[in-house]
Formats: structure tokens, sequence, C-alpha cells
């Protein structure tokens, strides 16, 4: 549905009659699952133009989605992947669009007003958007692009789960702990760090005690052992006999 022109017209002067033939349609936490049902809709009325014209939907658009469909299922095919349908449970497909749109998340930031996740760029949803006054704005989007006019609007919104991004997209997101106070944030940190000081002083002193040891080793080593009769320990006389005078 994203690979075609926009499916729905609004002719002149009927523009009102379009705009409530598409709401009919709209899944209100997804631009992504409205397209969806527009196309389960026109397969379950026998891909009919004339259901199309009734409804201000571009008949041509379809017909080139349904032949994009039928390559991607003949991928499968080839590859030996099995087509299984998720049914009713659109979540699924939420989840996989934020699989492949991770990168292009914000969040809300004011009424209608949303902020890009990673570069802070203020995004605005569309006034043709399924979540466009639905009476309220989810925290976490994806969007497939962007369209720079008076403001930059995003097209094509899905709402997402927070934790969906932090699972699929770990190396951009990361799932902040908010049932600690900012205090108890702070002592939990200072006592990991004075563990980690402990740890790192009784390694040192490890090291010391090693470096001496092999010290000793080695002296001991380098040390010569004379060997003198009569004594018990390997060392020469302490002085000469009397009887010479010395």
């Amino acid at each position: 549905m994203l690979s075609v022109p926009a499916i729905f017209y609004r002719p002149k002067g009927r523009e009102e009659d379009s705009d409530a033939a598409r709401e009919k349609f709209q899944v209100p936490e997804s631009d992504h699952l409205t397209y969806l049902n527009v196309y389960q809709q026109w397969k379950r009325n026998g891909y009919s133009s004339s259901w199309c014209v009734d409804h201000f939907i571009h008949n041509k658009a379809m017909r080139k989605v349904r032949e994009v469909r039928q390559q991607l299922k003949e991928i499968m095919d080839q590859q030996k992947m099995d087509l299984i349908s998720c049914g009713n449970d659109w979540d699924v497909v939420r989840k996989c669009i934020c699989s492949a749109y991770f990168h292009q998340a914000a969040r809300l930031k004011g009424i209608g007003e949303y902020v890009n996740t990673r570069t802070g760029m203020p995004c605005h949803l569309h006034p043709t958007s399924s979540l466009f006054g639905m009476g309220y704005n989810p925290d976490y989007i994806v969007y497939h692009e962007l369209i720079m006019t008076s403001k930059e609007y995003m097209q094509c919104v899905t709402a997402v789960d927070a934790q969906w991004l932090a699972e699929l997209g770990p190396m951009f997101y990361s799932i902040k702990d908010s049932s600690k106070s900012r205090h108890d944030r702070k002592k939990q940190a200072l006592e990991e760090m004075t563990v980690m000081e402990d740890e790192m002083k009784r390694a040192e002193e490890l090291i010391k005690a090693r470096k001496e040891h092999q010290e000793k080793q080695a002296l001991s080593v380098r040390k010569p052992q004379i060997s003198t009769p009569g004594r018990e320990e390997p060392t020469t006389p302490r002085r000469t006999p009397a009887k010479f005078g010395l």
C-alpha cells in the first residue's frame, strides 16, 4: 500500500463525502492498519471497481497493490515460507511495523506535537492521519516519512509500545526504571561505585602481594649457597679462630 500512489481521492465539490467514506476505514491506532483494512474490505467485495468508486478509492492503485502482494507471495513460495495470517490480532502487525521503523520513532511532547526520539526534531500529525483528533495521543509512534510543508508532518503513522522500541532497537533505546525516586537511584549508584572501588582495591593488593612474593623468590634463587662442615645452615664462619690473634 505504501509503494503505490495515494489510494484515496477527494473530487472537487464532494470533499465532505470523500472524508466521510475515508473515516469508515480508519483504525484509530494506525494508518498502516487503515490501509490494511481498506485492502481486506476490497477483497471481501470481490476486488470490485464499482466498490472503489463508491468509496472514493483509486481502483488502478488498488490493482497495483494486488500485483505487489502477489509478487511478495511468490517470493515467499520460492523461499518455502509459510503464509500464516495473524487473524484479528493486529498488534502483531503493529509490532512488525515497529521492527522496520524503530529508527523513525517519535515521542509525545504536547497536544498533537511529537519530537523525534533520536534527533529531537519536532513532528506533527497530519490532519488526514487516523490518529489525528481521535481523542488522545499515544506516547510513542513510528512513521513512514516526513512531509515538509508549513510544518514537519508525519505521513502514515502507527502507535507503538515503548517496550517494543527497547526490544527491537536496543542500539537506540533503553528502558529507565521509573519505580525508584531520584534519591534512590543516586544512592544505588553510590553503593555500586563503592563496591567497585573496594574490588579494585582488593585486586591491587593482591597484585602487590604476588609481586612481592615473586621478588623474594627471585632473591633466594640468586643468593649463593656455601656449605661449611659442622654447621647446620649453609653459610661461612662468622670470623676466623682467635688463636691467630685476629
